[in-house]
């Protein structure tokens, strides 16, 4: 027999082990991956999936706090179109939204352009900047609400000292009032989250670009306009949707603030499904308005997304 002919037998012999090693090889490293991964979709499963198949079982029902729940079927959600209340909450939602998101980037990107050289000066600028992000909504609407108190707090008497005012002024009295301290102190608690995300994208922005464009006598405006936004189309995306999505579940800091008022002025979706549900103790109903809720956020979201999709992800 000859070499060739040994080779070939040999290879024959040895094939069928190879494949069995490399299939084995394969599903040691799957199982290996799907243990890493599954307490992530632990996670997922018990404290997202099961929640959301309860909620929406529960809002197929009449569910009491107390008593025994009976099926209605889609009651609950014939019941929603009429509950002008909700949409009202839903449509002020969405203009409180408009307006934090746009004052939030209107803060961020600015202070992200300002911090994004490393050194020892804006490194301490980051961490105050960013201080106020650890602080949970509940405490730093309390704190808010300290300091808005028109007997003793700081704002009004500070405004009648600086003249701006002529006597003390309540500004948990009125819609605006109410509304714009809501904005500023939602602005002072999340901007800076807001800032690291946008000033890891601007970092990430290759500085030899920049200096071709420079170079070639592109303004900082231009450079800013045409080279630094389309490459931060991911992390804008990223840091819109976290921002939208916040703030279409508010909920604490008018809790907190104004409970609503003045005269449910500033009645959120969140409050008001929580009024329905531990309130009123309507749990299927407030089910039914957490799962609308959650349908819009999703399609709020997914044109955001789309809108903001870069280019190259469709490459």
């Amino acid at each position: 027999m000859s070499i060739t002919e040994h080779t070939a037998e040999a290879a024959a012999i040895a094939g069928p082990d190879r494949t069995r090693s490399g299939r084995r090889k394969q599903r040691r490293r799957a199982l290996a991956g799907f243990l890493f991964v599954s307490p992530a979709v632990l996670l997922v499963v018990v404290f997202f999936l099961i929640p959301l198949c309860s909620a929406a079982w529960m809002s197929l029902h009449r569910w009491p706090l107390m008593g025994e729940a009976r099926f209605i079927g889609f009651d609950n959600y014939v019941r929603m179109w009429g509950d002008t209340r909700f949409w009202d909450a839903m449509q002020f939602t969405i203009y409180y939204t408009i307006v934090v998101t746009i004052a939030i980037f209107a803060v961020a990107f600015p202070l992200a352009l300002f911090v994004q050289q490393p050194n020892r000066a804006n490194s301490f600028y980051r961490t105050a900047i960013f201080l106020p992000v650890v602080v949970g909504f509940g405490s730093a609407a309390l704190l808010w609400v300290w300091l808005m108190n028109v007997d003793t707090g700081l704002f009004s008497p500070a405004a009648v000292a600086l003249g701006i005012t002529e006597e003390p002024v309540n500004l948990l009295a009125s819609f605006n009032g109410v509304f714009w301290s809501v904005i500023i102190m939602v602005v002072w608690k999340t901007a800076g989250l807001t800032m690291v995300i946008l000033m890891t994208g601007l970092q990430g922005v290759p500085g030899d670009i920049l200096e071709a464009a420079r170079i070639d006598g592109a303004s900082p405006a231009q450079r800013f306009r045409r080279i630094t936004l389309p490459l931060m189309r991911r992390t804008i995306a990223l840091a819109l949707t976290l921002s939208v999505a916040g703030s279409m579940l508010a909920f604490d800091q008018f809790y907190l603030i104004s409970s609503g008022g003045p005269r449910n002025s500033t009645l959120t979706a969140v409050y008001w499904i929580f009024t329905q549900s531990f309130v009123s103790f309507r749990l299927g109903y407030g089910s039914a308005l957490s799962i609308v809720l959650l349908i819009i956020l999703v399609i709020i979201s997914t044109i955001q997304l789309r809108l903001l999709r870069d280019p190259r992800d469709t490459k």
